[in-house]
Order: structure tokens, then C-alpha cells, then sequence
């Protein structure tokens, strides 16, 4: 049931809310969120079939689209598996699966903080920044890694409440990040977030193994090596705040 008294009163009517993200239509965060969405609007659910991590803003242009209708533990919500990327979700589901266009785009909960110099890979930003490319509000939402949920889920109602009163420019996101710290070391809120330089893995290539032809099979392996310059979002989420900020496309 949506309580109108949480909606943005820019909205004179209930909100049409696509919900998507980048960890595939199982997982939890992306139900989460499904669930927190229902306050606010009318919810479509339209997520990878499975996992597509660090796709960033890839769409599918030379191989059709599969879209089939998926049972979702969330009552209300019509939910559909997509084929393609994050961003497909976000074309196909607001130009052709919904009945009318989203008013609003939430993308998440992603597994994994979006911060930093990892939006660029960010298929969870992929497919907010898409969303905001066709023309509709466009909020990311990601928490920490480490599966403790206490922040995000006492905190996330309350931040989507707050962020779609905040005006956007062309081409910028909202990017919301909660800390996965427990509620006895959670900090606060800090705003206007900018993007750090810095990263949150540094990324090595492991030799593994040696193929035929000269051939070298390599393996990422990500070293965390979290440094934010203050006023950053990745200082605010490591330092146990709630960060909020805008992320850009393209200039």
C-alpha cells in the first residue's frame, strides 16, 4: 500500500518506479528495495536474469532481448527477468515492458559500495545513468559488502524520502551509499558527497596459467585499498556515514 503522505508533493499522482540493478533478479538487495519502493509508487521490478557486475553503461544492440515474467517474493510488484545488461532493463522495461514510462528509476541494492573511481565500472550506476539518459528520475543505491544490513534498512526509507526533493541537472544521478557497519558504529549522514579519485580495490593480474601458442591465462584479484580525500564518498562510508552525492555521465 503506498502512503501518499511519503510521496515527493512534486508528484500529483503515484509514482510509476522501475526497480533494477546489477546482481540479478534473486538478489536480496534488489528485493529489499522492491519492498521500500512500495511506499512511494506503483513498482515494476525488471533485473538481469543473472549477475552482471561491472558491466557499467552496456547496452545490447546486435542480439535480441529475452524479457519473461518472474515470481517475486514482494506482493504487489510485477517483476520480469531481462536477457541483456542493467541498462537493457532500463530501456526495454520503460519503453516497451511498462504499460507508460517510469516517473522514477531506483537501481540496487547493489552488494559492494559505488563510490569512488568504481562508478565508471558501476553497472548499478549503468543502469541509473541510462535511466536519466531517456528522461526519468535517477537514484543509485548501494551498501558495503560485508552483509550487514542494519544501516540501510533503518536508514534507506527515509533517504529515498529525502532525495527526491533534491533537483538534479542534466546527465547527473543521485548516488546513495550506506556504510555496512552495525547500527552501534554508524555515524550520521553526510551530503553533497563528491566523487572520490581514489578506489576502493586496486586492481593485480595473476599469471594462472600457461596456454597453447605462447598463451597466458591471467586472473584479477582485487586488494582493498580504501584511501577518500575528505568531503568524498568514499571517506564518508568508510569513516561509517551514509554518503549522498551526485555522480555524472558525461560532461
Amino acid at each position: 500500500m503506498v502512503d501518499r503522505n511519503n510521496l515527493n508533493p512534486y508528484y500529483d499522482t503515484v509514482m510509476k518506479i522501475l526497480v533494477t540493478n546489477d546482481d540479478g533478479i534473486n538478489s536480496e538487495g534488489l528485493i529489499r528495495l522492491a519492498e521500500c519502493a512500495r511506499d512511494f509508487g506503483e513498482v515494476w521490478v525488471i533485473a538481469p536474469e543473472s549477475e552482471r557486475s561491472a558491466a557499467s553503461h552496456c547496452i545490447t544492440l546486435r542480439t535480441h532481448i529475452d524479457i519473461y515474467p518472474h515470481d517475486f517474493p514482494v506482493d504487489g510488484v510485477r517483476a520480469f527477468t531481462c536477457s541483456g545488461m542493467p541498462g537493457d532493463c532500463v530501456r526495454v522495461g520503460g519503453l516497451s515492458v511498462m504499460d507508460s514510462r517510469p516517473d522514477l528509476v531506483l537501481s540496487g541494492i547493489n552488494f559492494g559500495y559505488n563510490v569512488a573511481s568504481d562508478i565508471q565500472y558501476s553497472a548499478t550506476c549503468g543502469a541509473a545513468f541510462e535511466a536519466e539518459f531517456q528522461g526519468y528520475r535517477a537514484i543509485a543505491v548501494s551498501e558495503g559488502g560485508s552483509g550487514i544490513h542494519e544501516v540501510t534498512d533503518k536508514y534507506l526509507k527515509e533517504i529515498i524520502t529525502e532525495v527526491l526533493g533534491y533537483e538534479t541537472r542534466p546527465r547527473q544521478i543521485i548516488n546513495v551509499n550506506f556504510p555496512g557497519c552495525p547500527l552501534s558504529e554508524y555515524r550520521g549522514i553526510l551530503r553533497d558527497r563528491t566523487v572520490s579519485c581514489g578506489m576502493v580495490f586496486r586492481d593485480i593480474y595473476n599469471a594462472i596459467e600457461d596456454l597453447e601458442n605462447s598463451g597466458v591465462r591471467y586472473m584479477v584479484e582485487g586488494i582493498r585499498d580504501c584511501k577518500g580525500e575528505p568531503g568524498t564518498d568514499l571517506e564518508a562510508v568508510i569513516s561509517g556515514y551514509i554518503s549522498i552525492g551526485y555522480a555524472k555521465n558525461i560532461q
